[in-house]
């Protein structure tokens, strides 16, 4: 049996060891990992996104992206022809975007975040997860979060802020927890509910996603 390729991409700021924990049939499915490059000047996400494209070494693969990533694999789904996106923790479309990320655009207060400040993993770990911060979490945070750079985390906030899709695309496969709080899922449409899943739950329900992403993913093709 040929198996099936399946490329992941992380989070804002985040490793692949977010996805250290997720467990896929081997005999299945063949597990590769993608990382952040750091943006070229005013580089636009469209020619970020084929930028990393360039590292998908497989045809008819399934991509997976969390968060900021989920954003980045549907803008690589033209430059890779994937025969599934699955999106987790994520948006389909600006429209998903939380009020206060809206207000950021309008008022262009994303630009006076202080990016250089975020180089502190503990700063880094409450813009990107939220203020809710459990200080024992800060090792994981510390782990999983390692990209510091700062025109990097311009350039990603901006992104997402400034994201330009206004209709989701509806091949997308979403999963989103209900207790997200960076994309609050009351904003949220057309999803697959997970149960007290948080906007981390790519580390904390790594048991849900372990036992239903192969029959998400077989069931689409």
């Amino acid at each position: 049996m040929t198996k099936i390729h399946v490329y992941l991409m992380p989070g804002m700021a985040a490793s692949p060891t977010i996805f250290e924990r997720i467990q896929l049939p081997s005999d299945t499915f063949e597990m590769h990992f993608l990382e952040w490059l750091v943006p070229e000047r005013e580089e636009t996400i469209e020619n970020y996104a084929q930028r990393v494209a360039q590292n998908i070494k497989h045809e008819d693969v399934i991509l997976i992206g969390v968060s900021f990533g989920g954003v980045l694999v549907q803008e690589m789904k033209p430059f890779v022809n994937p025969r599934t996106i699955i999106i987790i923790s994520s948006v389909k479309s600006n429209a998903e975007l939380p009020r206060r990320m809206k207000i950021a655009k309008t008022t262009k207060a994303y630009k006076l975040v202080p990016t250089g400040l975020l180089q502190n993993i503990e700063n880094l770990a409450k813009f990107t997860f939220g203020s809710s911060i459990i200080r024992q979490r800060l090792k994981l945070y510390e782990k999983f979060l390692s990209v510091r750079n700062k025109d990097y985390l311009d350039w990603a906030i901006a992104q997402i802020i400034n994201w330009k899709r206004t209709e989701p695309d509806p091949e997308v496969i979403h999963i989103h927890g209900d207790k997200d709080e960076v994309f609050p899922i009351r904003h949220i449409k057309n999803c697959i509910t997970v149960k007290d899943g948080t906007h981390i739950m790519i580390l904390t329900k790594y048991r849900w996603l372990s036992d239903n992403l192969p029959k998400i993913m077989l069931e689409d093709n």
